[in-house]
């Protein structure tokens, strides 16, 4: 008799675990270390998983979808005395990653912060 066994998990791709509903234990600490910068009052405006579009949506003259939009989504976006922190937790610099940082200083003339 066969038994089925339970699915297998899959490993991340670069050895990152998840953590506390976070992609990985280095981005948990990060936003615990976050939390308490704000309630401190060190920085304000506290936000996760923000969404910058870097190139919309591409459609035809009839409205027929060609491309999607490219989308990159910060870990954490905050204000630290009067300037807006666009910040991303990284334990490896990905092309993808890179191309997208590249896309948001020309797009939003954001630099990412990277920890």
């Amino acid at each position: 008799m066969h038994v089925a066994s339970a699915p297998k998990k899959r490993k991340n791709k670069y050895g990152a675990k998840k953590s506390g509903g976070y992609a990985s234990t280095k981005e948990h600490k990060r936003a615990n270390e976050l939390k308490l910068m704000q309630r401190a009052g060190l920085i304000t405006n506290l936000r996760e998983q923000v969404k910058y579009v870097l190139i919309p949506t591409q459609r035809d003259a009839a409205g027929n979808l060609l491309e999607k939009e490219c989308s990159y989504y910060a870990d954490f976006v905050y204000d630290k005395d009067g300037q807006l922190v666009v910040e991303d937790t990284k334990g490896m610099r990905t092309p993808e990653y890179r191309l997208k940082r590249k896309l948001m200083l020309y797009v939003h003339g954001i630099s990412i912060v990277e920890k």
